[in-house]
């Protein structure tokens, strides 16, 4: 199927299209219970892109263009990290980065497509290959694009990613159990809400806070994939 910029897709899916590095058809294992699943490190380093956004993988040298749209104070209101600086945009980076070193998450920039600019940042985290389980989140847009498709293309090409690509059977999500506009977007998009951790973690600012847990399994991603087909085709805010 082409794509709005032309581009055609080799699994027929209508948004967005992949380009990585070391992940052809000749890397997968031979199905397990009818899914193709990925070798162990499918989480590497790889390019989702699609008709509004572009996500590449978190680089150091990234940190001035985050900085340029990350200190605003309420894109962490609610968030573990306390950001105000672009020395605090670099060791976020670099945590970021060394976790991605250590195999447990994917982090990635966020681009406007049509404009190239750097709006944001979100990533893959608590990679469990052994489970087939991975964390969507730490995902923050600069005021400007949210509510817009950006976001909600991006949920699309990762969950795209974690289940046709790496085989996952469950795909999670959590946030701040006081963070009432997330947890109404991951219900929006046809998340399932499992429960709430109470005193889950402290954040860097020192409150205890409360953390709501979120999923879709397998099984519901053809539901989920349509309903998130729609909102983009409707505008995707």
């Amino acid at each position: 199927m082409t794509l709005p910029g032309g581009e055609s897709t080799r699994d027929g899916a209508e948004h967005g299209r992949e380009v990585a590095g070391g992940l052809g058809d000749e890397g997968w294992r031979a199905p397990v219970d009818g899914a193709q699943v990925a070798p162990a490190g499918a989480f590497e380093p790889v390019v989702l892109e699609g008709a509004h956004v572009r996500l590449e993988p978190l680089a150091l040298d990234q940190v001035g263009e985050l900085a340029e749209v990350g200190l605003d104070p309420e894109l962490w209101r609610w968030t573990h990290s306390l950001i105000s600086s672009v020395r605090d945009v670099r060791r976020y980076v670099e945590e970021a980065l060394d976790l991605q070193a250590r195999g447990i998450a994917l982090p990635f920039v966020t681009r406007e497509r049509a404009s190239g600019r750097l709006v944001g940042s979100t990533r893959f985290g608590n990679i469990a290959l052994d489970h087939r389980r991975v964390e969507i989140g730490w995902t923050w847009l600069a005021a400007p694009w949210q509510r817009t498709a950006l976001n909600t293309e991006a949920k699309y090409l990762m969950m795209r990613h974690a289940f046709e690509r790496v085989a996952c059977l469950r795909v999670e999500f959590k946030t701040d159990a006081l963070n009432e506009k997330s947890r109404a977007a991951l219900a929006r998009i046809g998340a399932t809400e499992e429960g709430t951790l109470r005193s889950h973690m402290i954040t860097e600012s020192g409150r205890s806070r409360d953390s709501v847990y979120f999923s879709v399994i397998a099984s519901e991603w053809p539901r989920v994939k349509g309903r998130l087909e729609g909102m983009l085709r409707a505008g995707g805010g």
